[in-house]
């Protein structure tokens, strides 16, 4: 008798439980199944990049490029390399701060909106349609770049985001409208609509811990059904 009121009170738990994570069940279901439709590559727009290849230092490259001696700006490291076609030396300082000279050692103003322009129409594809061009500082980047990085924004007609350092030169991301709305259904998926972090989140835990218990009433539950067809 006892047994039996149990299974009914688990019966009802059961039921409620049902009602109150089937939402945030069927969200994930769905949000991850539209993840999967697109490949990664292609959400990311690695489509949409024009490998450039630079040719290699010229042998008898000389670099004047002194080490600044400030013991509190400690360098991290010191490259050189070719940038569309042009030696350039970058120094990179332990707080992440650059400063890049030229083969004369002379130091090489960050990039302009038109040469942003120029470094979109090389490396990407449909790159020569541009719609606007918009400057962004490292505290204040747009939301779907999320990186402390100073950037010129070069949107596309159809949309597309490139995101160009304004330091370097290089693109640093590529932001199709496809992308934006995968990040959306990732902020769903991990109920973190705010900063789109899979970490530790306590709706999460809530629901997930709810999940179990109502599927471990199931199973509970699927013993009192067959009892009760042996015995009928």
């Amino acid at each position: 008798m006892a047994r039996g009121v149990w299974m009914q009170r688990f019966a009802r738990w059961h039921i409620w439980l049902g009602w109150l994570v089937g939402v945030p069940v069927v969200m994930w279901l769905v949000s991850g199944l539209l993840m999967v439709i697109t490949p990664i590559e292609e959400v990311r727009g690695n489509h949409l990049r024009i490998e450039v290849e630079e040719p290699a230092l010229p042998p008898d490259t000389n670099i004047a490029v002194a080490l600044p001696d400030d013991p509190s700006r400690p360098v991290k490291s010191v490259t050189t390399a070719m940038e569309r076609g042009k030696v350039v030396t970058t120094i990179t300082y332990a707080d992440d701060s650059i400063e890049r000279y030229n083969s004369a050692g002379e130091a090489i103003a960050p990039i302009t909106d038109v040469e942003a322009r120029m470094i979109v129409r090389e490396g990407i594809k449909g790159g020569d349609r541009v719609a606007s061009v918009q400057s962004f500082d490292a505290d204040a980047v747009p939301f779907d770049f999320r990186r402390p990085v100073d950037v010129w924004q070069v949107t596309l007609e159809d949309g597309t985001r490139i995101y160009v350092n304004r330091q370097t030169g290089v693109i640093e991301a590529v932001r199709t409208r496809w992308w934006r709305f995968f990040d959306f259904l990732f902020g769903l998926h991990v109920m973190d609509l705010e900063t789109r972090e899979p970490g530790p989140n306590p709706w999460v835990l809530v629901f997930s811990t709810l999940a179990v218990l109502g599927a471990t009433l199931g199973c509970i539950l699927m013993f009192r059904r067959r009892k009760a067809r042996v015995t009928a």
